[in-house]
């Protein structure tokens, strides 16, 4: 019995909708968060205002000031940016239904506010099930992601912040319920936070680092990020990238995606007790591996000689396996086979 891609191709016509909604966001600057929103004239003081009334998070209505009413600039700005911020809802409402990968509103809320604030174009880097996702819209195919409720942010080296960016306060800065996990032991700083409710979504900092789960400092984010073997090779020069999420497109960093599929191979071998993850790592890096082929076939040989030894040497026994899972994929069968004989 044949074996079943791992995905199929978006047409032409629709990675073309995609890639100018990511364009034409990378230059938008920052964002407005939550709904678009619309404009309302509000008088009673001497004055009239204009504001921006709009939803930040589902259920929770806010304004923002936008300028006194003969402020014509101010007001005719907001106006371009609410037009920008329905045409990017539009434009990712339609492309879900074509089956691209949408995040729900909650990560939106979240990753929009740390690029509002310049954390990704200092070096935050997008990582994870998200990261995974992400790249299924890079390359333009359709594939299977399971649902996350995690946000996995990870930074290779200090960001390039001009001051401090407090972690919690942004988060919290939001308007969603964010609260630290505590550490483990208690008196260990937390590395996390994460909304009430057993299904809550959760947002880790991961760094660098030996043995997995060591606590280290993140001063720039006045956090901690928790220690993952090999990110120092996962996070090697990531590239702009962008999210679908609720309504946004949001710019965020990736690692290449050739690094991530070696970096997942690796992290499947060492999630002793859960299986499920494991497989779950195996068929994300397969789908990637075989979807990166098509678009750039050595990219996946040339990171294989980058991974350090110990990395490789974890891998090789997944060989014959991971062969069988690409059978369907003749050219990328052929770069995973000549990728283990380097």
């Amino acid at each position: 019995m044949p074996s079943l891609r791992l995905f199929r191709q978006h047409e032409l016509a629709f990675r073309t909708q995609y890639a100018e909604l990511k364009e034409r966001t990378l230059a938008a600057g920052p964002l407005l968060p939550g709904t678009p929103g619309s404009l309302q004239l509000r008088k009673g003081t001497g004055y009239a205002y204009w504001y921006r009334v709009y939803y930040p998070v589902p259920g929770k209505q806010a304004d923002t000031l936008v300028g006194r009413e003969d402020d014509d600039v101010a007001l005719e700005s907001m106006r371009e940016r609410i037009a920008f911020a329905e045409w990017c809802n539009s434009q990712v409402v339609a492309l879900r239904k074509l089956g691209f990968q949408v995040a729900d509103k909650t990560v939106a809320r979240v990753l929009l506010e740390l690029h509002n604030l310049g954390a990704f174009e200092a070096g935050l880097t997008l990582v994870g099930t998200l990261g995974y996702m992400a790249w299924l819209n890079e390359l333009g195919v359709i594939a299977v992601a399971a649902r996350t409720q995690d946000i996995d942010l990870a930074r290779r080296q200090r960001l390039r912040l001009a001051v401090p960016l407090s972690f919690l306060d942004t988060l919290q800065a939001t308007g969603l319920p964010f609260v630290a996990v505590p550490g483990l032991p208690s008196t260990a700083p937390s590395t996390s936070v994460k909304l009430p409710g057993v299904e809550g979504l959760r947002v880790d900092i991961l760094a660098p680092g030996e043995p997995l789960g060591r606590i280290l400092a993140v001063p720039e984010l006045e956090w901690a990020a928790q220690a993952i073997p090999h990110y120092d090779y996962l996070l090697t020069d990531p590239e702009p990238g962008s999210l679908l999420a609720g309504g946004q497109c949001i710019p965020v960093r990736l690692p290449q995606a050739g690094r991530l599929v070696w970096h997942k191979l690796y992290a499947s071998t060492q999630r002793s007790g859960f299986p499920e993850k494991a497989a779950k790592d195996r068929q994300q890096a397969l789908t990637l591996a075989a979807a990166l082929c098509e678009d750039d076939p050595l990219a996946l040989r040339s990171s294989w000689s980058s991974a350090p030894e110990s990395m490789t040497d974890a891998i090789r026994p997944l060989r014959e396996t991971l062969l069988r899972g690409l059978d369907a994929h003749p050219m990328a069968r052929e770069m995973l086979a000549e990728s283990f004989q380097g």
